[in-house]
């Protein structure tokens, strides 16, 4: 059994002891119910990660000792982006967890035309620090060492300005017409996947995206949901040119 694996924002210590940030040290304590001499791994998101054992739990304070580098690797040889339109909070979260055990790197919601969500400026803010939560989770879980990096809420048209210029491949899941994935050119290291919403993208939305260099693409012969497409395409980059090959 591997042991329990705590986020710790950089930078981690280099010395003989480390003490938990708050609510790692609540975690471990309080809902893992660990004791002094149990094995953890702390990661500071940026690809560090430290092998550990507990020395102490003084109250709300968890101390450690024993600090060795962990040289283990996790990251996909293929740099992923998704670009997710924006729908129910359920399916956004469920997004945000299934795409960071899967190894993205870097995570766009965009709101298109026939999205379901529409948030306000604030809501944006604090969905936005939600995902974040729960893509640390999900690194805990997997062993990630490197967050995925969650951007904020933006409008299709301004993120699709600005993805023009993003290097390597990139993606459009259109299932009119479009061909299989397994037909591409293999990705220069890089690839961004595009994914509509519960109503697909519009007309105007899919001839914009192709006109600034997205390949339209299918998966298979059948209508996705929009949660299972983003995944179902991620796994399919990874198994032709990441690393489930």
């Amino acid at each position: 059994m591997s042991a329990p694996r705590f986020y710790c924002p950089p930078p981690l210590s280099s010395g003989a002891t480390f003490e938990l940030p708050p609510e790692a040290a609540h975690h471990a304590s309080r809902v893992l119910r660990l004791r002094a001499g149990d094995a953890v791994q702390i990661f500071d998101g940026l690809g560090q990660a430290l092998d550990a054992k507990i020395s102490a739990i003084q109250g709300k304070r968890v101390l450690l000792h024993e600090l060795q580098t962990c040289m283990d690797g996790t990251e996909s040889p293929l740099r992923i982006t998704l670009a997710q339109a924006m729908s129910s909070s359920e399916k956004m979260d469920w997004v945000m967890q299934k795409a960071t055990e899967l190894g993205v790197a870097e995570i766009h919601p965009v709101q298109t035309q026939r999205s379901v969500a529409k948030l306000t400026e604030a809501r944006a803010e604090k969905r936005t620090a939600h995902w974040r939560g729960i893509t640390v989770a999900a690194s805990e879980q997997c062993g990630r060492n490197v967050l995925p990096q969650v951007h904020p809420p933006q409008e299709f048209g301004t993120w699709l300005d600005q993805a023009r210029h993003l290097p390597g491949s990139k993606f459009i899941l259109l299932p009119e017409g479009a061909a299989m994935l397994s037909r591409q050119l293999p990705p220069q290291g890089s690839a961004t996947l595009l994914i509509g919403p519960e109503g697909g993208f519009s007309e105007s939305e899919a001839q914009l995206a192709q006109q600034l260099g997205f390949i339209p693409i299918r998966l298979g012969a059948r209508t996705l949901r929009t949660e299972t497409a983003a995944l179902a395409g991620i796994a399919a980059l990874q198994t032709l040119w990441g690393d489930f090959c």
